[in-house]
């Protein structure tokens, strides 16, 4: 009594309301999809398949099928003594993965690449985001795994056991690239005076970041770890050449000398002029 009557909902109203309904879910889900997706773009640390272009061209040319993630999971050594399916390196990725959704990548302490000798999954990719040319030597023509370069390990020295002095050489061994890619540097044991350091060290011109070495390191969170090479490696800036390395000084050929800045002022200084100015410079 007093109050307002209740109106009755006619199958017309419910209609209108329920799909109202859907489609404000379904705008919430396309926003935060859409949010978690620029977000697993924006992550430095993907390790993507060999041969693949470089990341902002990768992302424009993939088409997200998982051929190269069927191809890598199918391929005949991915298979135990009992003839069992192992699980594959490369991954497509999902919600909750630190990449683009849909796109391949792998993680070498979970699974690191084996570097095949057909290298099954480059040639499996129908747009080219996996360019085979990468991975093909040039004087042989033949596919190479020496050209796979989808990262660089680096070792943590403050973590490594071996850089404790304890005998450890698990990522050497594990190396397909025996001392070439990996190689131990002997070294005095100064605190016990008896014993020596076998450090490893990376050769960055060779590694080609499969990460077996992460994979078999001994410590709980690895001591040496794939990164990619962008992230790894430092640039030293395009006016600086190895004088010694021809192939370096290439690149300098076609620049006009009035580019290139060089430093040469001490040089024209004479000898009295560093001890006179107080500073040696």
């Amino acid at each position: 009594m007093g109050g307002k009557e209740k109106k009755e909902i006619t199958p017309r109203r419910r209609f209108f309301t329920d799909m109202a309904h859907h489609i404000g879910l379904g705008a919430m889900g396309v926003l935060l999809l859409g949010g978690y997706a620029t977000k697993a773009k924006s992550s430095p640390l993907t390790l993507r398949p060999p041969a693949a272009l470089p990341e902002d061209d990768f992302l424009k040319t993939c088409i997200k099928c998982g051929l190269c993630a069927q191809a890598c999971a199918n391929r005949p050594q991915n298979r135990d003594v009992n003839g069992k399916q192992l699980p594959g390196t490369i991954k497509m990725a999902k919600a909750g993965d630190k990449a683009t959704i849909g796109t391949p990548f792998f993680t070498p302490r979970d699974v690191p690449c084996y570097m095949c000798d057909d290298i099954p999954c480059v040639p499996a990719c129908p747009t080219e985001a996996l360019d085979i040319t990468k991975v093909t030597n040039p004087k042989t023509g033949e596919l190479d795994i020496r050209q796979m370069k989808m990262g660089v390990a680096v070792v943590d020295v403050h973590s490594c056991i071996a850089y404790w002095g304890l005998q450890c050489d698990a990522c050497y061994r594990a190396c397909p690239l025996l001392d070439e890619a990996i190689k131990l540097k002997y070294d005095r044991n100064s605190r016990t005076g008896k014993h020596a350091f076998l450090k490893p060290e990376v050769n960055t011109d060779i590694c080609t970041g499969c990460g077996l070495c992460e994979k078999a390191c001994v410590t709980e969170k690895p001591a040496i770890y794939v990164l990619p090479t962008e992230v790894a490696l430092g640039k030293v800036g395009e006016h600086y050449v190895k004088g010694w390395d021809t192939k370096d000084q290439q690149r300098i050929k076609k620049r006009n000398l009035k580019d290139i800045t060089t430093h040469d002022e001490r040089s024209k200084k004479k000898p009295l002029d560093y001890l006179n100015n107080g500073l040696g410079l």
